[in-house]
């Protein structure tokens, strides 16, 4: 067994405890502040008191093994078992920090890199036709990643005309920013007059704090084309925002946030919640404010737009992870791809029909 000693800490506890600390105090500058938090968190709440009693010299994979069986079978903290991607985020930890151990010829192999654990599932968007709004009515079922049609994406909209956060709702919707992308726009950041904004920073949280950082990756640092009627809203936006920090007495600066709350920058989680308050009160099928960016994407699939150009737009890394996340489309694409299909079929089936006989009639 595995299980976590909280008691009395022996001599190999602290120098075990000391290396994990040392390794995280290495970490600044290397990467992401949230990173660093993600790591942290996993120390002590997993790693430590788990693994904290053996010493590098005596750890071995059945002790990593046992620990992911242990924490494997415990309710996480909404009383669900721990994800198979949070086990996995978890023994990504683990690894680097052995890693460091081999750097330091600690250790000649890492025990973690030696544990099989179960894969993550991927959950690929799914829009809300009518059999899943049907079903979710009479017993709340729901895919885990539903996006919205374009009519219900409308009828959204049209429920949050009035909403001060207007431009920003219609803005993720059409160009797929990510909530951490949109908190962090400034007013520097967009040319009104050339329809183009620019991803510069994002939003990030650490310790439950957030905090500004640039993109994760360099693809997320990009430009974005932005149609006529999205700089039409994000124009009447601004113009709102004048009004509203001149009756505050305050002036509106150039290099401000796009979007504020009170006079001050929006946090993520506070949209998050301001999101799922709006969908509830409108009564359509529930979403996640993540996927309104899933359905940018979809969206733009659905009007032709080739899949590099929705890469962009996402700001992905690979090609392969956008073709294989949007891999499904809009029900309405999908029947019209299913006729064309089935279309050529039937044609060539009337040509050969005297050789093969009578063959179903081919769609007008």
């Amino acid at each position: 067994m595995c299980t976590p000693r909280h008691g009395s800490r022996s001599i190999t506890q602290t120098i075990r405890h000391a290396r994990l600390r040392r390794w995280l105090l290495t970490l600044p500058g290397q990467v992401r502040r949230s990173t660093v938090a993600g790591y942290t968190i996993h120390a002590r709440r997993y790693l430590i008191p788990y693994l904290g009693h053996h010493t590098l010299a005596d750890l071995r994979p059945a002790h990593v093994e046992a620990m992911f069986t242990e924490i494997g079978a415990q309710p996480s903290r909404t009383g669900a078992p721990l994800s198979a991607a949070t086990l996995q985020k978890i023994r990504a930890t683990l690894r680097r920090a052995l890693n460091m151990a081999i750097r330091e010829q600690l250790l000649t192999i890492n025990p973690a890199r030696l544990i099989v654990l179960p894969r993550p599932r991927r959950h690929r968007p799914q829009p809300w036709s009518a059999s899943r709004v049907a079903a979710w009515q009479q017993d709340g079922q729901h895919p885990v990643v539903a996006v919205w049609t374009p009519q219900q994406l409308a009828e959204f909209l049209l429920f949050v005309r009035d909403d001060p956060l207007y431009a920003l709702w219609w803005l993720a919707a059409l160009r797929g920013l990510r909530r951490g992308e949109l908190c962090a726009l400034r007013w520097t950041d967009l040319d009104l007059a050339e329809n183009t904004l620019t991803v510069n920073h994002t939003i990030a949280h650490a310790y439950g704090q957030p905090y500004q950082d640039v993109p994760k990756t360099a693809a997320g640092q990009r430009t974005i084309a932005l149609d006529h009627a999205t700089t039409v809203a994000l124009r009447i936006h601004q113009h709102h925002q004048c009004e509203q920090l001149q009756e505050a007495g305050k002036q509106w600066r150039p290099d401000g946030p796009v979007f504020i709350r009170l006079g001050r920058p929006i946090r993520p989680d506070w949209l998050t919640h301001r999101f799922a308050t709006l969908v509830a009160d409108s009564e359509l099928p529930p979403i996640r404010l993540h996927s309104l960016r899933h359905g940018a994407a979809t969206l733009a699939l659905a009007a032709h737009v080739e899949l590099k150009t929705v890469q962009d737009m996402l700001g992905h890394t690979s090609y392969a992870f956008t073709a294989d996340t949007y891999a499904t489309v809009l029900p309405d694409q999908a029947k019209d791809a299913a006729e064309s299909t089935a279309r050529l079929l039937l044609e060539a089936l009337h040509e050969v029909g005297p050789v093969m006989g009578a063959a179903p009639q081919a769609v007008p």
